[in-house]
């Protein structure tokens, strides 16, 4: 077979920077240039925490970027988990390096005091009542709860037990705000297992004859040794915690999937994973034992055991057979849900209904109450008071997604959306919710009852401009009552004040950082809520716009071009990186909308491919690569003509605007974006080098 010259530069290119890589690594790291330096280590801006009774916020300072020697530390990869050892917690998380508590109205801050100066802060949670807050922290070889007097700023280790923080939520708060129930690593459990250089026999695996149709995944246990490993640093004792530090242990040890109490704290929603493990799927498909306790441990009822799950058929609506997605009723004191399915878990089955909504009352041990039934796959439900939930339902097949609005005392339901999820311009938004009683999310409701605040990210044309809306769930009219506006993108983070319609927002621009402020949806009056600093003024200036542009088959395409600071369009050809992420859709039109915003302040991360525009490249981001299958016909039935269509179009501008020369552009993406890079260079000649970073390649069932 006879290679074209071109395909042969490409592969020596990919050839020649392994080689190099390897021979830079035996004499240590290389550092890159200065500028590249600067933008690695700048600062993260810090997050932002408001409390349930929103007096205060906390800012929440990041770490920038993990050090050497936490990467290097060793790492269990286990039914689908990545753990580390040292500390029994996952082995890749962000963390916190420090807190400051803001008063929210008059702007007063003060640095949390006493905790452990080399700490890493993590799963930072307010108490229901806004007086405390709690959060892990890993010290060494071991993850600590600790809790913080927020009027004292006074941070204190709560007890001495370390937390097992590998799978699920570490600890919740009760709603008096008085306690926790958290999970702890077992006392006294011993060393780790060790393997034996002599194994105890072979690894067998059945075929019982069933036929199901099976896809991959990563870090599956493999042996029985993988199992003891499991069994060690996934065992849990679950343990309720005083302000005070006393402790009481609730149930027994075992592989704790999830312990959450009851909205009034009488009993805990207990998970426990068990066996028979699978070397097929991953610990999420696992048996798992579903019961309630009382908060003292006792078993009041048993729910359900979830079998082993290998066989779910493949597909994005596919689910177990029988009740799932257990939770707590948010309104209500102790009230379960569950979801069960109506059509065996199968979304090829031809039903008029899929799924069925029930609840269940304390003490449980009663036939459940239905509560609604749903054509489409349910997708989850918000809970507003005994007379209003809103219970969404999709199905992935053609990207329809439904909302309704259901009584819970009375059962009525009725449809009030249904359209597709892939157009986003006629998108309503999401309901904003408020915290009840218990500390729990639930929809804020106004208007004597019968009206919800709706947010959205605002899809349009001129790009994303986010939205508040009042709608009536009885007239069912919408009422607009702010949009962000140029030269800002400003979204809504949560409703301050429900009655003086004030919201809290989080606004920047193509220049100014992300901040927080307070907006009167009345009069537009803004109130700043922090100041947070521009991390890299040297990249102040960045030329940056929106583009739009025709694929050859007529799709409208869109990317956001960037140019180094104090270049502008015209001023001559530079080295062009397109960064992009190919998409399925079911619909042309969808396709061809609008994605993102001019008005967003460019964040440079060591992984964005902004980092480019320190090299002097020019960078095509967020190039849109639809692949589109109408119809019967499926998007990947098209794919490699349809990527080639894209990027050629996105080329073709950029070398008509004069942004850069048809020798001198290169192609990029991460995951499926790196498949996308392999096939554009294999396929087409637009492109003289690619970055295919972490790629997924095997996608032969998809």
């Amino acid at each position: 077979m006879e290679i074209p010259m071109n395909k042969t530069v490409k592969i020596f290119v990919i050839l020649f920077l392994t080689i190099a890589t390897i021979a830079v690594g035996e004499d240590g790291y290389k550092m890159p240039p200065k500028a590249i330096r600067d933008l690695v280590d700048a600062p993260l801006t810090p997050v932002v925490s408001i409390s349930s009774d929103k007096k205060h916020i906390l800012i929440l300072e990041r770490a920038s970027l993990p050090s050497i020697e936490e990467l290097s530390q060793t790492e269990l990869r286990l039914a689908g988990l990545r753990i580390n050892p040292r500390t029994n917690g996952r082995s890749r998380s962000s963390y916190y390096t420090g807190i400051v508590v803001q008063e929210l109205q008059s702007g007063r801050q003060k640095m949390i005091k006493s905790l452990p100066k080399d700490g890493r802060i993590s799963n930072v949670s307010w108490s229901p009542d806004g007086k405390h807050i709690a959060m892990t922290v890993i010290r060494g070889s071991q993850i600590n709860l600790y809790t913080v007097d927020i009027k004292s700023s006074k941070a204190k280790l709560l007890f001495k037990s370390p937390l097992n923080t590998i799978y699920g939520t570490p600890f919740y708060w009760l709603s008096n705000s008085k306690g926790l129930v958290v999970k702890t690593i077992i006392s006294g459990r011993g060393d780790p297992p060790k393997v034996s250089s002599v194994p105890k026999g072979p690894v067998v695996q059945e075929n019982l004859g069933k036929k199901a149709a099976a896809r991959t995944y990563q870090d599956l246990l493999t042996n029985s040794y993988d199992e003891a490993l499991f069994k060690y640093y996934m065992n849990a004792q679950v343990v309720y915690v005083d302000l005070k530090g006393k402790t009481k242990k609730i149930g027994k040890p075992g592989i704790i999937r999830r312990n959450e109490p009851s909205p009034d704290g009488n009993y805990i929603l207990l998970e426990t994973i068990h066996q028979p493990f699978s070397y097929l799927v991953p610990l999420y498909r696992f048996p798992i034992l579903v019961e309630v306790l009382d908060i003292e441990g006792n078993l009041v009822h048993t729910l359900r055991d979830i079998p082993l799950a290998e066989s779910i058929p493949i597909g994005r609506d596919a689910v177990i057979s029988g009740p799932r997605s257990f939770g707590w009723r948010a309104d209500l004191g102790s009230t379960i849900y569950y979801v069960e399915a109506l059509d065996g878990g199968d979304p090829n089955v031809k039903t008029e209904h899929r799924d069925q909504v029930y609840t269940i009352d304390s003490p449980f041990n009663i036939n459940p109450e239905p509560l609604v039934k749903l054509g489409l796959r349910y997708s989850g439900i918000q809970w507003g008071n005994r007379d209003i939930a809103l219970v969404s339902a999709r199905k992935w097949s053609i990207r329809r997604t439904t909302t309704w609005l259901v009584n819970p005392s009375n059962k009525n339901a009725e449809k009030i959306i249904d359209r597709s999820y892939e157009d986003r311009y006629r998108d309503p938004g999401r309901p904003m919710t408020d915290q009840n009683q218990y500390g729990r999310p639930v929809l804020l409701l106004v208007g004597n009852g019968h009206t919800i605040y709706m947010s959205g990210n605002g899809a349009s044309p001129e790009g994303d401009l986010p939205f508040v809306d009042e709608f009536n769930l009885k007239t069912k009219k919408t009422v607009r009552l702010w949009r962000a506006e140029a030269p800002y993108y400003e979204t809504p983070i949560s409703m301050f004040d429900p009655t003086k319609k004030v919201v809290l927002t989080s606004r920047e621009s193509k220049d100014e950082i992300p901040n927080y402020y307070l907006r009167s949806l009345i009069d537009g009056s803004v109130s700043a809520v922090t100041d947070f600093k521009h991390p890299y003024p040297q990249m102040m200036g960045i030329y940056k716009e929106m583009l739009t542009y025709k694929r050859a088959d007529g799709i409208d395409l869109s990317a956001t071009l960037y140019l180094p600071p104090g270049r502008k369009p015209g001023d001559g050809p530079l080295p062009l990186l397109v960064w992009a992420y190919p998409r399925e859709f079911k619909t042309s039109k969808a396709a061809s909308q609008v994605v993102g915003s001019p008005h967003r302040f460019s964040r440079i991360s060591p992984t964005s491919s902004l980092i480019m525009l320190a090299y002097g490249y020019a960078v095509l981001s967020g190039a849109t690569m639809p692949i589109i299958g109408e119809g019967d016909s499926q998007p990947n039935d098209a794919y490699v003509k349809q990527l080639v269509g894209s990027a050629q179009a996105a080329v073709d501008i950029m070398i008509e605007r004069g942004i850069t020369t048809k020798d001198q552009i290169a192609i990029g993406g991460h995951s499926y974006g790196a498949f996308m890079t392999a096939n554009l260079l294999a396929h087409s000649d637009i492109f003289q080098a690619g970055i295919a970073r972490s790629g997924a390649y095997n996608r032969s069932l998809t």
